[in-house]
């Protein structure tokens, strides 16, 4: 979809972001944090525009916004039509993510250990209890897993990253589905709590037996040791940008209403099965429309000017359709 430069430009229009720095707030998604770090720093310069940005969970996030003490919410956990017109929001997604699992094993170095959903699920419902569990040695053959206990660890606040976690299992899985649940908090069966993405990066990195999930930028920044995914389509894969923007490049958006879409257990050979796009949620009624259309304006440099940033973080572009698209909506949704 082509999006009118000219309507944009009047969308955007009506504030001056020379003379003085403007500073705008937002919060939520930890998974989203990296990358909204690195381009709010890029952009400063060219568009007069600070961003004051905090990671305390896509939950937070949500509340925050609803609450209007931010000027936009992050959340990996897309809201529903309801949700958004009830609060008065217009939701736009950013980035495309994958979600890894990361593991501190003695023996065990980056990508050698193999899992599948099914093998994940019984870890979490605390039915695999060691590392050399028969149906892991079984996975892994060729590699010398070590009688050592399973440590999972999980978010403690309410995260979209649990959230994509657990709508993960919940896909794959009947068991977890049936007493887990998919959400931004449930109720773990095992395992110890971890603040933010940052918690549980550190958490594994200092518990031998070690394994949580995180953002894929954490795995990299904190130099954890990552794992193989059994996907959709049978073959394991490894988290990188290749299996991330296969299962990205398998998505339709057509279909998905306020860009909600579901990216977990894509299809193709190459597609890593846990991912996400990361979404920004800004209110429709601000009360100073002019920090609404500041936010817009650092996204649209973002979306313009941003792209290598976000794939040396391991993030994956949104597609040029999908831009001009949230540009469109963007124009619709913010007036003044």
């Amino acid at each position: 979809m082509k999006i009118s430069t000219t309507a944009l430009a009047i969308a955007l229009a009506g504030i001056s972001f020379v003379a003085q720095a403007q500073q705008i707030t937002g919060a939520g998604s930890s998974f989203a944090a990296p990358i909204y770090g690195k381009w709010a720093e890029a952009a400063s310069a060219p568009t007069g525009i600070k961003l004051n940005y905090q990671a305390i969970g896509s939950g937070g996030g949500i509340n925050q916004v609803n609450n209007r003490t931010v000027d936009f919410g992050a959340s990996d956990m897309p809201l529903k039509a309801e949700a958004l017109a009830e609060h008065k929001l217009l939701q736009f997604p950013t980035v495309i993510g994958g979600v890894v699992l990361a593991v501190n094993i003695p023996g065990v170095e980056v990508n050698q250990l193999k899992l599948t959903a099914e093998i994940l699920a019984e870890i979490y419902l605390g039915k695999i209890t060691k590392w050399n569990d028969e149906k892991l040695v079984e996975l892994n053959r060729g590699l010398t897993l070590p009688n050592l206990a399973i440590a999972p660890v999980y978010r403690a606040d309410g995260s979209g990253t649990t959230f994509v976690f657990t709508d993960y299992l919940s896909m794959v899985d009947p068991t977890w589905k049936s007493s887990v649940g998919a959400a931004t908090s449930v109720k773990w069966p095992v395992g110890n709590g971890a603040k933010g993405s940052d918690g549980v990066a550190a958490t594994v990195r200092q518990v031998k037996g070690g394994i949580g999930y995180v953002e894929s930028a954490y795995a990299t920044l904190n130099k954890l040791t990552t794992t193989q995914m059994r996907n959709k389509a049978g073959y394991f894969v490894t988290p990188d940008a290749e299996s991330f923007a296969a299962a990205a490049a398998s998505a339709d958006w057509s279909a998905a209403q306020n860009f909600a879409i579901d990216l977990n257990d894509e299809p193709g050979a190459k597609s890593w099965p846990i991912e996400s796009a990361t979404f920004v949620l800004l209110p429709t009624d601000a009360k100073d429309p002019a920090q609404s259309k500041a936010v817009l304006k650092l996204f649209d440099w973002s979306f313009t000017n941003g792209n290598k940033i976000a794939t040396d973080l391991l993030y994956i572009p949104l597609p040029t359709a999908v831009q001009n698209a949230i540009r469109d909506a963007w124009t619709a949704a913010i007036k003044g």
